[in-house]
């Protein structure tokens, strides 16, 4: 039996070299594992339930900064279809909010969001 008390063998050196490779192959492979999540959604939009349930004529900054948010967080289908549920969901609970102040929402945010708002949409 052999002892190195200096450094590995060469060979050893190689593969713990090919398996860092390896392994930082993988993680920049990866795709992120979760779509977003509807406590993401509705802290987008919660500042918009002023506009959205009609108690004022225009959406406040931080609702459309919310917009302009969300949209940069649904970049793939998947997370559309997963934010058009949450926020369909969202309206369906909310029975105060206005059908029109909510599907001109990204308009009047001046956001071209690929998300319908409303209560009565098919997401899929």
């Amino acid at each position: 039996m052999e002892f190195y008390l200096h450094s590995p063998p060469r060979k050893m050196k190689g593969v713990v070299i090919s398996m860092l490779v390896v392994l930082a192959m993988v993680q920049f492979m990866a795709k992120p594992g979760e779509a977003i999540t509807c406590g993401e959604v509705n802290s987008y939009l919660v500042s918009c339930l002023p506009y959205l349930s009609g108690q004022v004529a225009t959406p406040p900054g931080p609702c459309c900064a919310g917009v302009s948010k969300l949209k940069d967080s649904a970049a793939t289908t998947a997370d559309r279809q997963a934010a058009c549920n949450c926020v369909k969901a969202a309206a369906a609970a909310l029975p105060n909010i206005k059908d029109d102040a909510a599907s001109s929402l990204p308009a009047k945010c001046n956001v071209q969001i690929g998300i319908p708002i409303s209560r009565n949409v098919n997401c899929n």
